[in-house]
């Protein structure tokens, strides 16, 4: 594939440009040195060599996956000081990485789609025409791996081969990159001996921006976190395409996740007929021991990983974790609609994961784990905010200064991760890997809410169940670049990943309830952050949230009902769970409540937000439902 077109050679031109490229490599002495296995897709090979061509790096090395080259990389990343290995005796194999200042979350106002028409990345998306876009990346790559090495990564969304997993290769100069992308995909020589001419790929393209040497040919120094003050995220999704330049953070640089796995995947779903969504995924088994498995979308920061490892408080219920943040569903031979979790791995926020909170999760970080931007213990080990009640009486701060508990400024920056393998997870299903996916018996959707949404509601159809993932909003968190605190619209909590016109992704939305009909499964809305007058959260979250997910299952199993209203079926105050709970029955009645006058304004701002979208493409469906809210709040008293 070269770099400068959009679509993949027809196989024999690509085989001719790779034996050609080869050759190249095998005469010109400049050229740089190649670990190339012994077979690899034409097509990869040119592209490959196009790349290096261009950003002309020192070495190319072709990732197998294997543990030496995980422990190959991690040494050479603490020799560079990307790296400092954490005291064995507390968490085996694992490291921090502290990152730039300026290189600390997604930056989702230099995160572009490329489509070809403006109309079709829509309102939503930071638009640029593919050509000029190209045009003016092109030089920022040129020469940007000068004195690196550039990787080739292999990797799959979703088991190596199964039916609804997909494959990509990202080239980055990055060994940050490469161990990260190998605990939160499956990358190496299993990958790359899937692709043959007839395989689609989507190639993803990253570099750090950070040469070491200049245009006259002048080295210069490394230094431990490589970036560049010019950051673009570029998504091309008729050509399947990824290019990012200029960061070396998470969701910007490991291309798996949300480049291919939402925007690029969203894509290929709506032309391929699946749903690729920002959510997470568990098994539940109720005290009877039937299973029943729920797909939960929530924005960034906001409970997912949470309720994906949740222990239940209350007797007989257990909840297994398939995925935290992504998954791809799909209808099934059955007509039902089935999901996988792409991912291998968490790529969690640390701040507020505790062992109070969340056990599960600190249970899974024991070791094998790349901790970004948190704290460092005197002894060697990790803290940050909420990890445990008290702070320790000193730390380096994620910027490596001297911290007390009295220091202005948090010991871990507030969108610090851990990066960790989903296998290690105490809790995870034996279903999680499983090919096949497993059947979605509900929907959730929620948000950070601190009034209006009731703790929970049933959906009363599919289609008012997309209206009601099109109208979440929520309050804006550290895991993005901007203010916090802010409330922002995030249809199905997918305002910064879908990669096309989103009035399009609610339309694709109510089509799948078509494809789908009697089999589609039912959409609740949860909101744990309801606050009364004093600004107290009035659920008590986390563990307890079990309750609601108890609540749920017995609405499946029709062992509890629901007063219907106009915003949705809600509990009967008799028939939820708040006992031995510091939840009163005036509390439950303000979280299951309906609050008119509340309601009547969240339909004109949700009017308001719908014209933001573009009327022309706007579903009618969701204006309907719009126009029944409000015909259902007027009945109301009061």
């Amino acid at each position: 594939m070269s770099i400068l077109k959009s679509s993949v050679p027809e196989p024999r031109t690509a085989k001719k440009a790779a034996k050609a490229a080869l050759r190249l490599v095998d005469a010109d002495e400049t050229a740089p040195t190649t670990t190339a296995p012994l077979r690899i897709d034409a097509g990869i090979a040119a592209w490959v060599f196009d790349v290096a061509a261009i950003t002309q790096p020192d070495e190319i090395v072709w990732c197998d996956g294997s543990t030496a080259e995980w422990d190959q990389l991690t040494k050479l990343m603490i020799s560079q000081g990307t790296l400092i290995r954490l005291n064995p005796e507390w968490r085996p194999n694992s490291f921090l990485a502290r990152s730039d200042p300026a290189d600390v979350a997604r930056v989702e106002d230099r995160t572009f789609i490329c489509s070809a028409e403006e109309i079709d990345a829509g309102a939503t998306n930071n638009w640029r025409e593919p050509g000029s876009m190209k045009a003016e990346l092109l030089p920022l790559f040129e020469g940007s791996m000068r004195g690196r090495t550039m990787y080739v990564v292999p990797f799959s969304m979703g088991p190596v081969g199964g039916a609804l997993s997909q494959v990509g290769v990202q080239l980055t100069d990055s060994p940050y990159v490469v161990v990260s992308m190998a605990l939160m995909t499956r990358i190496g020589t299993p990958v790359l001996n899937l692709i043959t001419d007839d395989t689609e790929w989507v190639p993803a393209l990253h570099s750090v921006g950070f040469p070491l040497i200049d245009d006259a040919g002048n080295r210069i120094d490394d230094v431990s976190w490589p970036h560049n003050p010019k950051k673009y995220i570029a998504h091309f999704p008729e050509t399947r395409e990824i290019w990012s330049f200029g960061s070396g953070y998470g969701g910007n640089a490991l291309l798996g996740k949300k480049c291919f796995a939402l925007r690029i995947a969203s894509v290929m779903a709506r032309d391929e007929g699946w749903m690729a969504e920002h959510m997470l995924l568990i098994k539940v088994t109720s005290p009877e021991q039937r299973v029943y498995h729920l797909a939960a979308a929530f924005p960034s920061a906001c409970g997912k990983t949470n309720l994906a490892m949740l222990k239940p408080t209350i007797p007989g219920w257990k909840v297994e974790t398939i995925g935290d943040d992504i998954a791809w569903m799909r209808p099934g031979p059955d007509g039902k609609l089935r999901a996988i979790n792409p991912e291998r791995g968490f790529f969690g926020v640390a701040p507020g994961t505790g062992i109070v909170t969340n056990q599960t999760a600190v249970d899974t970080m024991w070791g094998n784990t790349i901790f970004t931007n948190v704290a460092l213990r005197d002894d060697g080990d990790v803290w940050w905010e909420g990890l445990t009640p008290n702070p320790p009486a000193h730390l380096l701060d994620w910027q490596g200064n001297d911290w007390t508990p009295d220091s202005k400024t948090p010991a871990a920056h507030p969108n610090a991760r851990f990066t960790v393998t989903a296998d290690q997870c105490p809790s995870i299903a034996d279903e999680w890997d499983d090919p096949a996916g497993v059947v979605i018996d509900a929907i959730i959707f929620g948000g950070r809410r601190p009034s209006t949404v009731p703790l929970v509601a049933q959906a009363k159809s599919w289609s008012h169940g997309v209206f009601v993932g099109a109208t979440m909003a929520s309050e804006t968190t550290a895991a993005a670049t901007g203010a916090v605190g802010q409330l922002r619209h995030d249809p199905f909590a997918m305002l910064p990943f879908v990669g096309y016109n989103m009035a399009d992704y609610f339309q694709h939305w109510l089509d799948m309830g078509e494809t789908l009909g009697s089999d589609a499964p039912p959409i609740f809305q949860v909101n744990w952050f309801r606050k009364d007058e004093n600004g107290k959260f009035m659920w008590p979250g986390f563990a307890e949230n079990s309750r609601v997910v108890e609540w749920i299952i017995r609405r499946l199993e029709g062992e509890v009902a629901a007063r219907q209203t106009p915003i949705g079926g809600l509990p009967l105050m008799h028939e939820f769970n708040i006992e031995r709970l510091d939840v009163t029955e005036d509390d439950l009645q303000t979280l299951v409540g309906l609050d008119k006058q509340a309601w009547l304004a969240e339909a004109d701002e949700t009017e308001q937000y719908f014209g933001t979208l573009g009327d022309d493409r706007m579903p009618e469906a969701l204006y309907a439902e719009l126009t029944k809210l409000r015909a259902g709040l007027a009945k109301l008293p009061g």
